[in-house]
């Protein structure tokens, strides 16, 4: 990988003496606590404060990595402590990018097409549980702070506009819509005072009236106003000095720091040409399972002339949301009752549907980690216009988003407790998206799919997934149009309209992300395809998802390692 691994021989031959396991992962620990001390001020993830976002803030944290990275290439290695060994090279790993990633100044962009900072808060508001009156005081004073948080992120945004990184005059627009809603949301309908309307009965009446009062007038008196300075400056700003030009090749120093995009996004080596290529591939592999699909309908035309088909028959969407939401509870239900059958280890943490709230509509999250010690359960959102989805892709959906997609692995890696938390945490999209989209695939050995329409709703969105490997390189490195880019969806998929456009704008503002669906996918097939080859008869798929998820995320490149030596050991071990 990216550090330094120093062998034993080269420990005796400087050192002269051999360093116990023991205190080895001692040391680690030490380095470990100290990156993980660092990520907490980044993400804000304590009582009192938000993410520090701040220059000054974002080149400490640039020179620490530095100063950790050392530390970590100056450890000895140890021939007994393999999960030691995996913690460092995942430590190394992450800490490789962080430095990559740092001269590109990222934080002129907090945002994306339909989240961003700006909903920091009503997320760490739908996690948080208070138990006490000392906890809602607290709760109550970060509330106070907000207006700093978001004067820092102002600040940013300035510089990107003074350094021309801004994002497209599209999607600032789009974000100042939102910006919108929230500001003018009443300050008692705000999601930020959740927390308080949870808080527990043992409370007295009037204590929790009192307290509730309070957030409610620390929301009117401190963050609509900073809400409503947002606006303004989206408004007088940032709209009107956003760029042009969709693609990322038009940013100062674009085209490198897409291709440094792309490796972070895959985890993988790959350039954006290797990718575009991968894509072309696929689209047209996936075009004859389609053709399959659809000829086992019994339909005689042309996949042009189904797919327009699919799109204006009613029958294949729901009437409304609560509707298409009871639709999904079923197949949940159906496919929880499946798992066993393909996992040997399930998560503790249970999982349900829940409507996104309004402010937070434009964002493309589908799931909410939920909290085991805090006691929130894991979340498959629905939008406000879910019905508007065909409920023949419904079944991949709550495979992806539900189980054993996000849910069963993300919830598996919170309860690994022994671990540290960096490698608990669900951001190695390669990983997390990879298994998801693995997971859609995965319903049709489970038998989750029940009619050609619904093995045709998959293939729809596996080439989605496929056709974005084509259009996000085409956005930021060949000079597509959106309408170009769009084009590609509408010719290959049954997606709606308006999440064709949607979906195209997510890929012109956030570069990169969604390549890692498609080639984490492709990669944990080919790994399970590789352990079948070396088991044989002996293959247990059980316990290849349970050896592929008990670690947590990871890098593809350390996967395919992690997976090859568990192959080998199984092997032996069944001899």
């Amino acid at each position: 990988m990216h550090g330094r691994m120093i062998s034993i021989a080269m420990v005796v031959a400087i050192m002269g003496c051999w360093v116990a396991p023991a205190a080895a992962a001692d040391r680690l620990d030490a380095v470990v606590a100290d990156y993980e001390a660092l990520a907490r001020q980044a993400d804000g993830d304590n009582p009192a404060g938000w993410p520090d976002v701040s220059p000054a803030a974002a080149a400490h944290r640039t020179a620490a990595y530095h100063t950790l990275q050392k530390r970590l290439a100056a450890l000895p290695t140890s021939r007994h402590a393999s999960e030691q060994a995996l913690t460092r090279e995942l430590l190394d790993w992450r800490l490789s990018v962080a430095i990559e990633g740092a001269r590109f100044d990222e934080d002129r962009v907090p945002f994306d097409n339909g989240d961003g900072f700006f909903n920091t808060a009503n997320y760490v508001a739908a996690n948080t549980v208070l138990h006490d009156e000392r906890e809602a005081r607290a709760w109550i004073a970060r509330l106070a702070t907000l207006p700093t948080y978001y004067a820092v992120e102002t600040a940013n945004m300035r510089r990107g506009i003074a350094t021309g990184f801004t994002q497209p005059r599209s999607i600032a627009a789009g974000i100042l819509a939102v910006l919108r809603i929230a500001a003018d949301q009443p300050s008692e309908a705000s999601p930020l005072l959740g927390p308080l309307q949870r808080l527990p009965s043992t409370l007295p009446p009037d204590t929790r009236a009192a307290l509730l009062g309070d957030g409610r007038r620390t929301v009117e008196a401190a963050v609509k106003p900073a809400q409503r300075a947002m606006v303004a400056f989206f408004a007088d700003e940032y709209v009107p000095h956003a760029r042009d030009a969709p693609g990322a090749r038009s940013l100062p120093d674009g085209e490198a720091y897409y291709a440094f995009l792309v490796r972070r996004s895959t985890t993988l080596p790959l350039t954006p040409d290797e990718v575009y290529a991968m894509g072309e591939a696929e689209v047209s592999r996936l075009h004859g399972e389609m053709e399959q699909a659809m000829r086992e309908t019994g339909f005689t035309g042309t996949l042009a002339d189904f797919v327009a088909m699919l799109r204006r028959e009613p029958r294949f969407y729901a009437p409304d949301v609560p509707t298409y939401v009871e639709k999904a509870s079923e197949i949940g239900k159906r496919v929880d009752a499946m798992l066993p059958r393909w996992f040997g280890k399930l998560p503790r943490l249970t999982w349900g549907f829940r409507r996104k709230p309004p402010e937070l509509e434009a964002s493309s999250s589908g799931y909410d980690p939920g909290d085991p010690q805090a006691g929130v359960a894991g979340s498959v959102v629905i939008g406000a216009r879910s019905n508007a989805d065909p409920l023949f892709s419904l079944p991949s959906w709550v495979l992806h988003e539900g189980v054993p997609g996000h849910h069963l692995q993300i919830a598996l890696a919170q309860e690994r407790t022994d671990l540290p938390k960096f490698r608990r945490r669900d951001d190695i999209t390669a990983f997390v998206e990879g298994w998801a989209l693995y997971s859609e695939q995965l319903g049709e050995e489970m038998g989750v799919y029940r009619d050609a329409y619904e093995r045709f709703g998959r293939l729809s969105f596996n080439i989605w997934r496929a056709c974005r490997l084509m259009m996000d390189v085409g956005l930021h490195a060949r000079g597509w149009t959106v309408p170009q880019a769009e084009q590609c969806l509408r010719d290959n998929t049954t997606l709606p309209e308006k999440f064709v456009q949607y979906e195209t704008q997510r890929y012109v503002a956030w570069p990169a992300q969604a390549l890692a669906y498609k080639v984490g996918e492709m990669r944990i097939l080919a790994m399970r395809a590789a352990a079948e080859r070396t088991l044989g008869s002996r293959f247990d798929i059980r316990a290849f998802h349970d050896a592929l998820l008990d670690d947590g995320p990871m890098p593809l490149e350390v996967l395919e390692r992690h997976m090859r030596d568990w192959a080998t050991l199984a092997g032996r071990a069944r001899r």
